[in-house]
Formats: structure tokens, C-alpha cells, sequence
């Protein structure tokens, strides 16, 4: 879902909890008890949502409800323009139900909240997400970009390559591990002149090799810096393995946090290597630009359109289509969520009925509430009537 930050906030539990390339455990009956209920008295209903209720709909992975738009915590508080800016990326590639809406939703972008809301009512039907038990509650988890610093060619302290996909890409896989990518000759020349920039902390690499992209403050070779992203291109179809867990495994630390990790580095610099090489996944990057407009949006989710912080989420796919509006109400001891959000993006954490991971922004506090964000969740599709 999904880093500048290992100068070093706490990103997530990366024994399992980080939530673009492990697996959270799964809640127990009772876990998800933070999340929203909603106590609509009977008989109340929005404004204009006063018909019959359709009947409930099937997706691979999960059912959904029809219900009225009061049992939506929050519908008549959250600032919708918010959502809009990433329904409007949504309407780039829209899903073939919402095709008719986007003329609407791109002419509804200078509405009043009122109207938005009068609008939605009219035209969608909310479905409340469940498992296949008639389990409603979920799990709420989120991502972020990192900002690091980074040369454009090493040197200076800047030692740490980010590589393109090599040219023999897709001629050997699963390609080589981490370890041998990093050791062995014949594998350095095959990646030689492929380096997109070069980072001075092995740990902030891994970190972006976690969560998939970033943005880097690059320096480059005339001594100007500007800033770029490197985003997700592929990786060398090695297992993904948890750091965090090879570290408790091998009894060297209790602490499987970002910052139990920092202090375990900071004490044990010699095994920086069989620390990272624990993990034989290894990511590779494209290098995109960032002008003004891209610069205050996220990474193209998988739906094929730029996320946009607070408003996008990953989902399960077969659960939740791409490019659908969702409303999403999660409360814990981090944050209270009761807001329009968007589908637009998935990770292989994010499987299940009630699944969701949260896009948070870039930098150091979108970091900060990436790493503490996992607590319980409700979800309703919001799907064209």
C-alpha cells in the first residue's frame, strides 16, 4: 500500500505488519471492536433515500449489503472535496460502471458539500462489506512514500544502488537473490550503468524496497538537487521474508520495530548484510519525474491513476473492484477515520473481504502514521444505482 524515515520514525511492526509485502495476522472474533457502529434509530433515513433496497450483490471475495445511507458514520461530516480531488484521478480510468458518473463527478468538483452529498444519495446505493460468515469487521493498515536524499552517482558516503531492471530481465527467473545480486561479478555486470541513484543508508534502500516507491532529493552530478520519484518496476520473484522476523528468530532482539531495528544496526554494524540478505527479495525501480501537479500526489496505485494522501486505499480486488468510491470507518488509539475514499491501489497484504490499506502522503509524519496505523474497520461500497 505502502521511509525518509529511517532516520527513523517507527514505519511499522515489520515482523508482518508492514503493508505492502507481508501478512498482518488475522483478527480474532472480538479484535475489530474499535471499529464504528453506527446507531441509527429505526425509521430514519438521509434525505432522497427513501425506496426500496436492492438486492445484495456477490464479489469473489466478499458480499455486500444493501443499506441506507444513515448507517454511514460521519456521511454528513467528512469534507467530500477532500475525496473528489481522487475520484477525478479515478475518472482517468474509470471502472466501466462509473464511465456515465464522471461527467458528473468532474463538474460536481466546485459543488457545496450539500450538493455533493444530494448527489450521491441520488445516484449510488450503499453496500456494506462483508465476509462470506456475515463478518463486517476488518482490518485498517497503511502506507506511505519515503523522502530520501540520494546522489546520482556514488561517492561522498552515497554507496547504496538503485537499480532499473536489468536488460536480461525476464530471461532467468526467479533472477537472482539479494545476496548474489549484491555479490557475485557476473550478476554487478549485468546491472553495471543501471543505478538510478545512490543512497548512503542500506536500511533507507530497504525500506523503499518495502514499500515499493519513494521520492528521492537527488543531487546530481553539477552539484543541483531537484526531486524525482522512483517508482515500483519489478522485482527478482524471490520470496519476500521479514527482516524483522529472522532478527526474532535468531533471538538478537525483542524490539521488531523500525526503531528496534535501527538500534539493533547501530550495535551490530558487521551484520548489516545477513540482516538484509535474510530477505532474497529485491526490488527494482523507474525513475519518474515530479513537476508541481505530481508533486501533490502519490504513486500510480494499481487502478493506473495517481493516489492521493488520506483518500486513496488498497484493497482487495476481489473484494472491492478498482475505481470504487468506498466509505471507510475505522477508530483506535492512532486515528478516527469517517470518509469518502477511493479503490485505486492493492498489495500482497491486502487480501480479504474487510481489507484495507491507507495511503497516507510522504515524508516523516505520513511515515510516523503509516507506522502506528492498525486497528479495526468497516467498509461500505458506495456502487452506481
Amino acid at each position: 500500500m505502502k521511509f525518509a524515515l529511517l532516520r527513523f520514525a517507527a514505519t511499522a511492526l515489520i515482523v508482518g505488519t508492514l503493508a505492502a509485502c507481508s501478512t498482518p495476522p488475522a483478527p480474532r472474533p472480538g479484535d475489530m471492536g474499535s471499529a464504528p457502529r453506527p446507531t441509527v434509530p429505526a425509521g430514519t433515513a438521509w434525505p432522497g433515500d427513501t425506496g426500496p433496497l436492492p438486492p445484495p450483490l456477490a464479489q469473489p471475495k466478499s458480499r455486500w449489503i444493501p443499506v441506507r445511507w444513515a448507517e454511514l458514520p460521519g456521511f454528513s461530516e467528512d469534507a467530500l472535496h477532500e475525496a473528489w480531488n481522487a475520484w477525478i484521478k479515478g475518472c482517468e480510468r474509470p471502472a466501466p460502471p462509473f464511465t456515465a458518473l464522471c461527467g458528473d463527478v468532474r463538474r460536481l468538483s466546485i459543488a457545496t458539500p450539500e450538493e455533493q452529498r444530494a448527489w450521491m444519495v441520488a445516484r449510488l446505493q450503499p453496500y456494506r462489506v462483508e465476509a462470506f460468515d456475515g463478518s463486517a469487521d476488518g482490518l485498517l493498515t497503511a502506507y506511505y512514500e519515503p523522502l530520501i536524499d540520494a546522489a546520482r552517482q556514488p561517492g561522498n558516503g552515497f554507496a547504496v544502488p538503485l537499480y532499473r531492471l536489468p536488460a536480461s530481465y525476464g530471461a532467468r527467473k526467479p533472477w537472482y537473490t539479494r545476496q548474489q545480486i549484491d555479490t557475485l561479478p557476473e550478476v554487478q555486470a549485468a546491472l553495471a550503468g543501471r543505478a538510478i541513484a545512490w543512497l548512503s543508508d542500506p536500511v533507507d534502500a530497504m525500506v523503499l524496497h518495502i514499500q515499493g516507491s519513494g521520492r528521492l532529493r537527488i543531487t546530481e552530478a553539477d552539484g543541483s538537487v531537484r526531486l524525482v520519484r522512483v517508482a515500483f518496476a519489478g522485482t527478482n520473484d524471490q520470496p519476500y521474508q521479514s527482516v524483522g522476523r529472522w532478527l526474532l528468530d535468531q533471538g538478537l532482539t525483542r524490539d521488531a520495530t523500525w526503531p528496534g531495528i535501527k538500534a539493533w544496526i547501530a550495535a551490530n554494524p558487521q551484520r548489516v548484510n545477513e540482516l538484509l540478505w535474510s530477505n532474497p527479495r529485491y526490488v527494482f525501480f523507474r525513475e519518474e519525474p515530479l513537476d508541481a501537479l505530481d508533486a501533490g500526489f502519490g504513486p500510480r496505485g494499481a487502478q493506473g491513476v495517481a493516489l492521493t494522501p488520506g483518500r486513496s486505499i488498497a484493497v482487495d480486488r476481489l473484494s472491492i473492484p478498482y475505481g470504487t468510491p468506498v466509505w471507510l470507518a475505522s477508530s483506535g488509539p492512532q486515528v478516527q477515520l469517517n470518509r469518502l475514499v477511493l479503490a485505486q491501489d492493492t498489495g500482497s497484504a491486502i487480501l480479504g473481504a474487510v481489507r484495507a490499506d491507507y495511503f497516507t502522503g510522504w515524508g516523516t509524519e505520513a511515515g510516523e502514521l503509516a507506522g502506528r496505523l492498525k486497528q479495526g474497520l468497516r467498509l461500505w461500497a458506495l456502487w452506481p444505482r
